[in-house]
């Protein structure tokens, strides 16, 4: 069976025809010589906004994960501090455990017990006398002495072994002038000259 309708030859387009899918071009002529917008047909579409309902929906998503991934980042924060803090703690109880420990081993030693005793509540063994300073109030003093420090003490820097060994060579090229002798004798033997 043959088709007897006309096809258009390839490379030409029909004038003024539509079809689905087809929109004719602005102030496109139909076949009647009227434009499509003045025979009530409605105007191609104008071009569609970029932010669709897609983009919404895409950046909520992006808003939302970035909101969740800042605070999973302020608690991972929180999280690390707070493990730091514990973490010194530990440290500082350790330190604190290992001095009593010690404490407790010093006690155990007799001397020291001893050595406490005497100091603290003013204990002496049996045959020892025990001596007391009372200020003028009648209060014991108690002992102030200190040992100071070395390096506190202002000393002079020594000198080197050289220096004196040099100014006593100086001292023997260039001897001393002897002193005048005194102008009196101190036993009264010989008196000044101007009392006569």
């Amino acid at each position: 069976m043959a088709d007897n309708r006309r096809t258009p030859p390839r490379g030409s387009r029909p004038r003024g025809r539509t079809g689905p899918g087809r929109v004719p071009g602005r102030g496109a002529v139909t076949r009647g010589g009227a434009s499509a917008a003045g025979r009530g047909v409605a105007p191609p579409p104008q071009r569609r906004s970029r932010f669709t309902a897609r983009a919404a929906v895409l950046v909520l998503v992006v808003a939302v994960l970035a909101v969740s991934y800042a605070s999973s980042m302020g608690a991972y924060l929180d999280q690390r501090a707070e493990i730091n803090a514990l973490k010194e703690r530990n440290e500082k109880t350790s330190a604190s455990i290992d001095e009593l420990e010690r404490e407790t081993r010093r006690w155990k030693d007799p001397a020291y017990v001893q050595a406490q005793a005497r100091e603290r509540l003013k204990f002496v063994m049996r045959g020892e006398r025990s001596y007391v300073v009372l200020d003028e109030d009648g209060e014991a003093l108690e002992s102030e002495s200190e040992l100071s420090d070395p390096a506190d003490l202002d000393r002079e820097p020594p000198e080197a072994w050289w220096g004196r060994a040099w100014e006593s060579v100086e001292l023997a090229g260039h001897p001393p002038k002897p002193a005048p002798p005194p102008a009196a004798q101190i036993d009264g033997s010989a008196e000044p000259d101007g009392d006569q």
